[in-house]
């Protein structure tokens, strides 16, 4: 089941005018990355926001949030809210997939539900619940302009993020949409959605090829990074940037006109709050809410851009 934003206000309403809250309390876990990068570091806020706003709303939930810096913690906090909060839900967004997989599978075998967010888990069928960005279409969005600004083809690099079920999906539809482009992929690595792991990787790529066309970095963190990288190496043959997720900084170059970042495409961070409203509709009501929650990718350009752009956002 792919559901649509009025859903949830709908089955919020519905949860609400059912009498939901007569129920005994539950447990919600919620286990998220720690602000690693930018996009995480909305996250966490929307996150936060969220839980405080609905222990306000639900008198019968309770939450624990818990906020890992690496894949070995988060699969600790994980099994700590089973030990110690005997948790009724699990919404997760997992760190990596592989390492999050058994310790998930775990939850789900112990008869909790399981909402998944973001970067899915490596084994399907898991989960109770995906809520997650479109992203075949957000690397195909990224791919289709990429094409659009090089019709006559030419070299790229690519910078991809965390080894995730997600980053596959985004660099596959990518490569579909460049396909017979005439677009060139010198290399492709890893920046896993870090500006300083992508300033070190765009500095290899710059001292690899002695021409760059244009950057794939498809995230707005890894994409400050290779302007940084490229500032530093004084080089003028890359002519523009590609990053995604919105971040305000970025969106404003572009409604500016900045020619090297002329785009971005969208991924918001607030995708947590749909998952854990979602989740709490769906252990204090008889609403259906089992299924998958697809956030479609938008593209962001210089004419549309002060759409997208939020000053007062943390990300």
């Amino acid at each position: 089941m792919t559901f649509t934003k009025t859903f949830i206000a709908t089955a919020l309403a519905t949860a609400v005018g059912t009498g939901a809250f007569a129920q005994e309390t539950k447990v919600i876990g919620v286990s998220i990355p720690a602000a690693t990068h930018g996009w995480a570091g909305g996250m966490n806020y929307h996150a936060k926001e969220t839980v405080e706003r609905l222990e306000e709303v639900y008198s019968d939930l309770d939450f624990v949030l818990a906020t890992a810096s690496d894949p070995g913690k988060q699969v600790n906090d994980i099994e700590d809210m089973v030990a110690t909060r005997n948790i009724d839900a699990l919404v997760v967004l997992p760190f990596e997939s592989d390492p999050l997989t058994p310790p998930v599978q775990a939850v789900a075998d112990s008869g909790a539900w399981v909402t998944v967010v973001d970067r899915g888990l490596s084994v399907e069928g898991i989960q109770d619940l995906y809520v997650a960005g479109d992203n075949s279409g957000f690397g195909r969005v990224s791919g289709e302009f990429m094409a659009q600004q090089m019709p006559d083809g030419g070299d790229i690099v690519v910078l991809r993020g965390i080894p995730t079920t997600i980053d596959n999906e985004r660099v596959e539809g990518f490569n579909a949409a460049i396909e017979g482009s005439g677009i060139n992929v010198l290399d492709m690595e890893h920046g896993n959605w870090n500006r300083d792991d992508s300033f070190t990787v765009m500095q290899d790529f710059l001292s690899k090829y002695p021409n760059i066309d244009a950057v794939w970095a498809s995230d707005d963190d890894m994409a400050i990074g290779v302007l940084a990288a490229i500032e530093a190496a004084g080089r003028d043959d890359v002519k523009f940037v590609l990053g995604g997720a919105g971040m305000k900084e970025m969106i404003k170059r572009t409604a500016d006109g900045d020619a090297m970042i002329p785009a971005n495409v969208t991924y918001p961070p607030s995708m947590i709050a749909t998952a854990i409203e979602l989740t709490a509709v769906g252990l204090t009501s008889n609403a259906p809410v089992s299924g998958t929650f697809v956030i479609g990718s938008v593209l962001v350009t210089q004419e549309n851009a002060m759409d997208f752009y939020y000053p007062d956002s943390p990300f």
